[in-house]
């Protein structure tokens, strides 16, 4: 019985693009959750999954010099806030290190979240979800929302010139009826900044 339910998952991995995060969930309609676990530590066993974390699996891309190919946080965080069917912004750190503010690549990275709170351990990387109100993930703009948060860490009195003008060029590539919209959700000095030409 376990073992039709293994190559039925096996065959439908097979099925997926190479690179793809799989979840126990995933496979929810196969059968017994338990069967399913089972069935996905023996293929991590036979190397036909990498586990990522717990519960957290990988169908791995390979490259002949680097070997397996993994995911960025950025990308397991999207796949779980999928599966969990909730919206995530990433905040701090990693705001300021996607917009080019930072070089510091942050270890461990936090996420806004309506979905439930929780850290995910993954190798030496901590993924922490927040649970935060609506309006802060009500921002429309992937830019926007990304300058949001680089500028709650920053502070307002902390603001350099060089900085702004980074800001400024990221959002020149924002849609104007975006900014508008995000303006609105956010405190006077970054609302200011988001409008300002």
């Amino acid at each position: 019985m376990a073992e039709s339910i293994q190559n039925r998952i096996e065959n439908n991995i097979k099925s997926m693009k190479r690179g793809s995060i799989i979840f126990p969930s995933t496979f929810e309609s196969f059968g017994n959750v338990e069967i399913v676990k089972k069935s996905l530590l023996r293929l991590e066993n036979k190397e036909f999954l990498v586990r990522l974390a717990h519960g957290i699996y990988l169908y791995p891309k390979h490259d002949k010099l680097l070997g397996n190919l993994y995911p960025s946080i950025e990308e397991i965080a999207n796949a779980i806030a999928k599966r969990d069917k909730a919206r995530i912004i990433a905040t701090g750190i990693k705001a300021l290190n996607k917009l080019g503010l930072s070089t510091q690549i942050p270890m461990n990275i936090v996420f806004l979240t309506d979905g439930a709170p929780r850290s995910i351990i993954v190798g030496k990387r901590t993924i922490k979800f927040k649970r935060t109100t609506p309006k802060n993930l009500a921002v429309k703009g992937e830019i926007t929302s990304l300058v949001v948060q680089a500028l709650k860490e920053i502070g307002k009195d902390n603001l350099t010139d060089e900085q702004l003008k980074i800001i400024k060029n990221h959002l020149k590539l924002e849609k104007k009826e975006i900014i508008e919209h995000d303006a609105k959700l956010t405190s006077a000095w970054i609302s200011k900044i988001l409008k300002e030409e």
